[in-house]
């Protein structure tokens, strides 16, 4: 499992390898089974994790306790609250495996000491930012002027796999439609 992290790292910075081995060790291998939560609402989100194997989602609760989730994160991407994670706030987040996960996790310290001891580490962390505000606004922008069909169309079209792995309840709130509204929907494609 630590090869597809370093690979992952390795395709970002190239041949500037320096302190590989560093970074590597200071991540902890975790495993989760399905459903386990990783960060509660209100705690202090104390990893960055990377998904090597499995599939995390982010959410929140409304005043009603109805999940609205803002991302489902997969394979060889990164999931953290970055607001908590960073300034070591409570979360306003929750983070969720929906499948069991093979994770690699940094702590907040870990993660401090290589931005600054390691440059090439600053690399792979602004490329982290850089995806995660892209993905969010990209998101964003594209699901207020959708319709709800067109919301499934898109999902359809840019993440395919995920129709196939997560439950409808799940892919409606990430799509933010209501689930019996989406089943319908669905049923017309």
């Amino acid at each position: 499992m630590i090869d597809i992290l370093r690979n992952h790292i390795t395709s970002r910075l190239g041949n500037d390898l320096d302190n590989l081995d560093k970074v590597i060790s200071t991540f902890k291998h975790i495993s989760t089974k399905r459903n386990e939560q990783l960060l509660q609402q209100g705690e202090t989100c104390k990893y960055v994790y990377f998904v090597a194997k499995g599939c995390l989602q982010v959410y929140v609760y409304d005043q009603d306790f109805n999940e609205t989730t803002r991302d489902i994160v997969i394979e060889d991407n990164w999931c953290s609250e970055l607001l908590s994670f960073g300034s070591g706030n409570p979360a306003t987040e929750n983070i969720r495996a929906v499948e069991p996960c093979e994770l690699f996790a940094i702590d907040r310290q870990s993660f401090q000491t290589m931005m600054e001891t390691v440059p090439q580490f600053d690399k792979v962390y602004k490329q982290i930012l850089e995806a995660s505000y892209a993905n969010s606004v990209y998101r964003i922008n594209t699901f207020v002027s959708l319709t709800a069909l067109d919301r499934i169309k898109w999902l359809m079209e840019y993440r395919p796999t995920l129709m196939n792995r997560l439950s409808s309840k799940l892919i409606a709130s990430y799509l933010g439609i209501n689930k019996d509204v989406f089943s319908r929907l669905k049923a017309k494609l």
